[in-house]
């Protein structure tokens, strides 16, 4: 049975080395290295754990067997530790499927209106306070960035920047939940705008990245970049400020262009489209050598294509359902209201269940 998790032993290496380098004080002077290892430290620790409960698990089961030989009475105890044998192992073989390694990052979301005019936009603001109050009922810290709001109170498109309160287990990090809401989302229903009561489709799209920890993480050439100031501006154009203080960042190699006008300083509005365009860079270069590698696994659940439609919110039916996974409930005002354990969890599972189809391929 040994040989079958023969893979763990060099990650039982790592945790070792990793430990013994946590002990040096000379590491935690350099803040990003030591954050770096206190992550690995604690993803490798849930497999130590398991691997040891596995042990444990197999020794207590031979014990038995053994002891059944001399004494009958022992017997009876066999079954239960075969099960439990059993559960240890299942465990350890889940726990040793390669998780995503961005899981324990902080992430920047982005809410951008589509089809449907002003009922996107609000919608999009729909969308916002959703994924505000799913973070605050996470403990999360939540950041705007940029924000284009409308008229009406909706938003032509908002930057999010989702935060965890310190390090967090991979399988609890911000990126391990949000990544899966990246695409279409549809709505139907009467829109504010809408005088005959006639029921209206329209969608708003919704962007995820994680967001970038050091600098050193992307190839970005600030020379690259074209730099251009200009005046603020509200809804409908008008200016809400005297200065040049908005800023459009432009990664010319790429055409990724970053707007940020929130701010007063302009300062802090390129601090936060720099936020945003390395996260979107960092993103854009896993994407393509993702592409280039065919051996790397692509989600089930998750896609690259950004224009896929991955739900539908039916207001008239107060119903929710996740076109990726199957997903149904008639819940839909509590899901607004910032209940998206559920949804979320349904898509972790789904793609939990295709890591472990693979795995066992």
């Amino acid at each position: 049975m040994a040989e079958a998790f023969a893979a763990v032993q060099p990650l039982l290496d790592e945790y070792a080395d990793i430990e013994r380098q946590l002990a040096d004080p000379d590491v935690h002077s350099d803040a990003g290295r030591s954050r770096q290892l206190g992550r690995r430290f604690a993803e490798l620790g849930r497999v130590v754990a398991a691997h040891r409960a596995w042990e444990a698990a197999q020794d207590d089961l031979a014990a038995a067997k053994e002891m059944a030989e001399a004494d009958p009475d022992f017997a009876e105890e066999v079954p239960a530790l075969e099960q439990a044998a059993a559960d240890a192992t299942e465990a350890l073989r889940r726990i040793l499927i390669p998780r995503d390694p961005d899981d324990a990052r902080d992430v920047i979301l982005e809410i951008k209106s589509g089809e449907g005019g002003e009922e996107s936009a609000l919608f999009a603001g729909d969308l916002l306070k959703m994924y505000l109050k799913y973070a605050e009922s996470r403990g999360w810290k939540a950041e705007v960035l940029e924000a284009t709001p409308t008229d009406m109170g909706g938003y032509k498109d908002i930057s999010v920047a989702v935060k965890s309160k310190g390090a967090v287990e991979p399988e609890d990090g911000v990126w391990a939940h949000l990544k899966y809401e990246g695409g279409v989302h549809r709505v139907q229903r009467v829109p504010a705008t809408e005088s005959q009561g006639r029921i209206h489709t329209s969608a708003a799209g919704v962007l995820v990245y994680p967001e970038v920890e050091e600098v050193e993480e992307v190839e970005l050439d600030m020379n690259d970049v074209r730099v251009d100031v200009y005046r603020s501006s509200g809804p409908g154009g008008q200016s809400v400020n005297t200065t040049d203080s908005a800023v459009r960042l432009t990664h010319e190699p790429t055409g990724i262009v970053v707007s940020c006008q929130n701010e007063k300083s302009q300062l802090q509005n390129k601090e936060s489209a720099m936020r945003i365009l390395r996260a979107r860079l960092l993103a854009a270069q896993r994407e393509a050598a993702a592409a280039e590698a065919q051996d790397l696994r692509k989600s089930q659940v998750r896609t690259v294509d950004r224009s896929e439609r991955i739900r539908t919110y039916n207001f008239p039916e107060n119903r929710i359902a996740d076109h990726r996974t199957g997903y149904k409930a008639y819940n839909l005002d509590h899901v607004l209201a910032g209940d998206l354990g559920p949804v979320v969890q349904s898509a972790i599972d789904a793609d939990e269940a295709a890591r472990l189809e693979a795995s066992d391929a």
